[in-house]
């Protein structure tokens, strides 16, 4: 490795490692409550030295979302399959997934304040595109779900459907990272209550003459006998 390669390298790596700390320190103390400084002396640089990567405590807070929420990207579009339903179902399993995998991102994304933020040029870019955007994605397969008459009557509104699944995946999600260890509850394994979650949602949202459904119930009575 060069000389030239080994700066880039090294470059990268305290980038990485102040976006960690910040992230931390985001979620313990706040967006008020982190300063700079306070990054810095996370991982013992100098102010200084972060100034370098970051200009100000706005922009590194926008480059960790940016960068938490391409990764969120990345697993919820994994393995995708083509049945209207199944898609959906995959999604909320990717995206339940995630948050047991990067605990401490979810926490960040979704369970501490952001403040109030103007979107820029490369925001707009983002926001609403199924190929980057998340939510996006969701919405779309939603939407594909709704044209392909899987749902039922009074159930069409795309916003509205994503929104009520994504509030169900980050219960069971949010609550595992809140409350998993806790003693007092003889919890069952994450897997169990994400799948009950997503099915007894889904339910209620289809047709009582959906394929999907049938074949769901003819699993079940063969699993019975």
């Amino acid at each position: 490795m060069g000389v030239k390669e080994r700066r880039e390298r090294e470059k990268s790596e305290t980038r990485d490692k102040i976006l960690d700390a910040a992230r931390e320190l985001f979620v313990t103390e706040g967006y008020e409550g982190v300063s700079m400084r306070k990054v810095a002396e996370k991982i013992e640089y100098s102010p200084t030295a972060i100034y370098v990567h970051f200009a100000d405590k706005n922009q590194l807070f926008h480059e960790l979302c940016r960068q938490d929420f391409a990764r969120l990207q990345e697993v919820v579009v994994t393995e995708i399959p083509s049945d209207p339903i199944d898609r959906v179902l995959k999604i909320g399993r990717n995206y339940i997934q995630f948050g047991e995998r990067f605990p401490n991102h979810y926490v960040f994304m979704f369970m501490t304040p952001h403040p109030e933020q103007e979107l820029d040029e490369q925001d707009r870019e983002i926001a609403g595109n199924p190929e980057v955007d998340a939510y996006a994605f969701l919405k779309w397969a939603v939407q594909e779900a709704i044209n392909a008459g899987c749902f039922r009557e009074g159930v069409q509104d795309a916003e509205l459907v994503s929104q009520t699944l994504w509030a169900s995946a980050h219960g069971v999600i949010s609550l595992n990272i809140a409350k998993g260890k806790d003693r007092w509850v003889d919890w069952r394994p994450l897997r169990q209550r994400a799948e009950m979650m997503l099915d007894i949602t889904l339910r209620g949202l289809l047709k009582e003459n959906s394929l999907w459904l049938a074949q769901q119930n003819k699993a079940s009575r063969q699993e019975v006998k």
